[in-house]
């Protein structure tokens, strides 16, 4: 077992561990932000024939090349093409085709002008200056070519993607299960949300954090109770979550007083203990360990500190194990505007909201960072990382961090 582990050796050590989820087909109108299991190869071509981009008229170019406004070229119109047609006619020497937005270009034309930019009646159309050929042709393949990989194995269904595989006839695309994450409280000071505390006790305001965050993820939260504190019950609620759940997350117990028994906990119910404390801050305190392939994340019951090390170490894990194929998140530079007043022995964790005004990245820092400080997590979208030894943060400072 390690102690005192640096964050990322730890995220490290449990991304490991994990494997995907298993896979399963989802009708695309329901698979929006769910991870593709499969690259998608492009069946065909995108568009699959030559089209026009406007209301206008094809022709052919070589007909208007010394078009101009002292002596324009009048075209006889042939037909009318409207999206979802067909033409049914050759363009020739001075004739053109009425063509609307959407509608393949007729064979002989190799150019569209805009029906703005022309004088026409219903049989004739009149041209001003010469247009090169190829003009305003959306091409065969132009958006998509046939072959193409458009999506890979591993990347989040957004709008685009889930357009993109309507567009080639993928209407149940393979995707990663969504994983269940059992969240597990301890303390007999806790009660749920919607009971009045009675004296010494509080309301239990992790498990409702985690879930968001958990949801948040892309995985689906499993509620596994209360545990009290007692090394046999929290043991008997990590078993049943190892049974229906693919990693258990809990919180309290995790530090060194007399009723922190969840590492103890973990071990009676058969897990491996891999890793104890971690020097960062908050967060310190916390217990991770794995049976039979599964992890248990042992956060610490302080609300501020358990989400921090959930963001900085087990939702790279959840990402893998949902099917990200990049799951640890890229850092780039924050600028710091009010700076952090206090000395960082170990690596501390600025938690804020990005501001990208005035054409830099800023993180809006909270004035209240403290492992209990809840209400500072409102709106939180990003973290700063302040490397260990750091001394204060002066304001402007910039530091690396990421994006939640």
């Amino acid at each position: 077992m390690i102690k005192n582990a640096d964050y990322k050796m730890a995220r490290q050590c449990l991304l490991d561990i994990v494997v995907p989820v298993s896979q399963e087909r989802v009708r695309i109108s329901c698979c929006g932000g769910r991870v593709l299991a499969e690259d998608l190869v492009a069946a065909e071509n995108i568009p699959p024939f030559d089209r026009s981009p406007y209301d206008g008229y094809s022709f052919r170019a070589m007909d208007v090349a010394g078009a101009s406004k002292e002596t324009p070229v009048t075209l006889q119109v042939l037909e009318e093409i409207p999206a979802g047609a067909v033409p049914t006619v050759t363009v020739t020497a001075g004739t053109a085709v009425k063509i609307l937005t959407g509608a393949p270009i007729p064979q002989g034309a190799d150019a569209v002008i805009p029906f703005e930019k022309t004088q026409f009646t219903e049989s004739t159309v009149t041209i001003f200056g010469p247009v090169k050929s190829g003009s305003n042709i959306v091409r065969t393949g132009e958006d998509v070519r046939q072959g193409q990989v458009l999506i890979r194995a591993g990347q989040i269904i957004d709008a685009g993607s889930a357009g993109t595989l309507a567009s080639q006839g993928v209407v149940e695309p393979v995707v990663y299960r969504r994983p269940r994450v059992g969240i597990l409280s301890t303390g007999s000071e806790l009660v749920e949300a919607g009971e009045i505390p009675g004296p010494g006790k509080i309301r239990n305001s992790n498990r409702h954090t985690l879930e968001a965050a958990v949801m948040s993820a892309g995985c689906e939260p499993v509620y596994l109770g209360l545990a009290g504190d007692t090394t046999e019950g929290i043991a008997s609620r990590m078993v049943q979550g190892w049974e229906i759940c693919d990693l258990v997350i809990s919180t309290g117990g995790v530090s060194v007083g007399d009723y922190d028994l969840t590492p103890d906990a973990m071990e009676m119910a058969g897990a491996t203990l891999m890793i104890q404390r971690l020097t960062m801050k908050p967060g310190m305190a916390c217990a991770f360990g794995a049976r039979e392939g599964k992890l248990i994340c042992a956060l610490s019951g302080n609300p501020s500190s358990s989400l921090t090390t959930f963001y900085a170490v087990v939702l790279p894990v959840l990402r893998k194990l949902a099917g990200w194929q990049d799951p640890i998140p890229q850092e780039i530079d924050m600028v710091i505007p009010s700076g952090f007043g206090k000395k960082s022995r170990e690596t501390r964790f600025l938690r804020g909201t990005l501001d990208l005004s005035g054409g830099c990245v800023k993180l809006i820092t909270p004035k209240e960072q403290g492992n209990v400080v809840l209400s500072s997590t409102i709106g939180c979208n990003a973290m700063a990382i302040v490397p260990a030894g750091t001394d204060k943060v002066e304001p402007g400072t910039v530091l690396k961090g990421f994006v939640l």
